[in-house]
C-alpha cells in the first residue's frame, strides 16, 4: 500500500516569510554576477540583487 501524503494550504506566516523585511525597506542585497557597462559615462556598474524577493539596484564603481 502507498503512502498517502496530506495536502494543506499556506498559512499567512508561511505565504509572507521573507518578504516582510523587503517591505520595510530592509533588503538583503548580493552581488549579482552580471557586470554591465555604462556607455555614456564609461564606467562599470555592479548590479546588487536582494536574495528575497528579487529587487534589483545598480550603483557605480
Amino acid at each position: 500500500m502507498s503512502e498517502i501524503i496530506p495536502f494543506r494550504r499556506k498559512t499567512a506566516k508561511e505565504k509572507a516569510r521573507g518578504k516582510t523585511l523587503c517591505r520595510s525597506g530592509f533588503h538583503k542585497w548580493v552581488a549579482a554576477k552580471e557586470r554591465p557597462f555604462d556607455v555614456k559615462q564609461g564606467k562599470l556598474l555592479t548590479l546588487f540583487r536582494c536574495s528575497r524577493c528579487g529587487a534589483t539596484k545598480t550603483e557605480k564603481t
